[in-house]
């Protein structure tokens, strides 16, 4: 059976359309052409094997519609949840059957719209409607990060698990159901840590004033044979002003920007020679107004010539391990001058309340020209932004294995199969 004869019946009779208005009805039911008439009930035409009325299919098992007689043949299934989530399918060449390939979520419902045409070319449709039962598994719920709140340009997005997930298909489910949206848009995608954690950043810095909104489309969705997709609560974040520190530590002084201006130069002390401050980007991680600081908390023995016990003020914490941005009186005549700290960017009093009270959590600072180690990606705090694009990239189950170069269009068009 040849579609173009019909094809360009039909354009012909747009044309008429056009041309002659309201007479143009009389073009779709004068030659009697197929594509002109409403698609009859197909009911008879195909079979499902979904379940009886009152019942509720078992998610593990595939759905599957098949033609009935010799005077019809499907030429379209489309199957999706309450949620919008497209169950992916395989169509025979010939039109008989329709089969789900991927399991279906539990406790859902599910719309199946089935779309035919008869042996004169007429469409038919059938619409079909059923639930999912419970599914026999561990439930994997997801907790993000970090609270709900207004944060600086640099704070990644987190994701823990509640069991771990291994296996890159696995991954790229769980991966593919956790949904990130910006506004404004930026490029951005997940990292695994772990197989309990994955952190979401942009390309670049998170734009100024942003508003990021995290949810997760994993509910009833079937991740492995023992695991399958839980609750969990969706999260909304704000971004304040672009606020950078570059802290020079060969130069001994602290350069601040706003939205790339300056608006402050410190003198400051870094880390003296066996106790190097990392070089590299750091995401605040808190503020804390007064912290009592000791050697044995870094493994200095008390009595040392390196011990020290001392009462700290203005504290911006940087790392897990103890590294603050804070005051250090005591160092004011080596501010500006020489590294004498024990890794910690010191600084006068007014200075450090100054700083503490302009950055806030998610806000950067960089370590530049120290003696000491690069700051980790992971691990002590939050480095994310010390691997490049391209690294980042690779920690994506999804991700990981296309080209750089790919665009957000494509990567939009992903959607999550169940």
């Amino acid at each position: 059976m040849s579609h173009s004869p019909r094809i360009r019946t039909v354009l012909s009779c747009t044309l008429v359309v056009v041309a002659l208005g309201a007479g143009a009805a009389g073009c779709g039911s004068s030659d009697g052409h197929p594509l002109s008439a409403q698609p009859y009930d197909a009911a008879g035409q195909v079979d499902f094997n979904g379940p009886s009325e009152g019942k509720k299919a078992d998610p593990d098992k595939p759905i599957e519609v098949t033609a009935q007689g010799e005077d019809g043949r499907i030429t379209d299934v489309t199957a999706t949840d309450a949620a919008g989530r497209y169950v992916a399918g395989e169509l025979s060449a010939d039109g008989t059957r329709w089969h789900s390939t991927a399991s279906l979520a539990a406790e859902a419902t599910y719309t199946v719209q089935v779309s035919t045409e008869n042996e004169d070319g007429s469409p038919g449709r059938k619409q079909l409607t059923f639930d999912t039962g419970v599914a026999k598994k561990k439930q994997l719920k997801v907790e993000f990060g970090p609270e709900k709140g207004t944060y600086g340009v640099g704070q990644p997005v987190t994701a823990e698990l509640s069991e771990p997930v291994k296996g890159k298909e696995a991954r790229s489910i769980v991966e593919r159901a956790l949904k990130v949206r910006s506004q404004p848009v930026t490029e951005g995608t997940w990292h695994w840590v772990d197989s309990e954690k994955l952190h979401y950043r942009p390309k670049e810095y998170w734009p100024a004033n942003a508003t990021i909104d995290v949810s997760s489309n994993l509910r009833g969705i079937k991740v492995t044979d023992k695991l399958r997709g839980g609750e969990s609560k969706p999260l909304k974040l704000k971004t304040g002003d672009r606020v950078e520190a570059v802290a020079d530590a060969g130069a001994h002084y602290m350069t601040v920007y706003r939205n790339g201006e300056e608006i402050n130069s410190i003198p400051v002390t870094t880390g003296k020679p066996g106790y190097s401050t990392r070089n590299g980007t750091k995401v605040v991680l808190g503020k804390e107004y007064f912290v009592r600081m000791r050697g044995t908390s870094i493994g200095i023995a008390e009595g040392t010539s390196d011990s020290y016990d001392l009462p700290v003020y203005y504290a911006t914490r940087l790392t897990d391990t103890g590294e603050y941005v804070h005051a250090a009186p005591w160092s004011v005549g080596s501010q500006g001058a020489a590294n004498v700290s024990h890794g910690c960017v010191g600084m006068s009093t007014g200075n450090a309340a100054w700083f503490y009270e302009t950055v806030r959590q998610g806000d950067l600072v960089k370590t530049v020209n120290s003696e000491g180690e690069d700051m980790p990606a992971f691990g002590n705090g939050l480095g994310d932004w010390n691997l490049s694009w391209d690294k980042w990239r690779a920690g994506s189950a999804v991700f990981g294995d296309t080209p750089v170069g790919r665009s957000k269009v494509d990567a939009a068009r992903l959607r999550p199969q169940v």
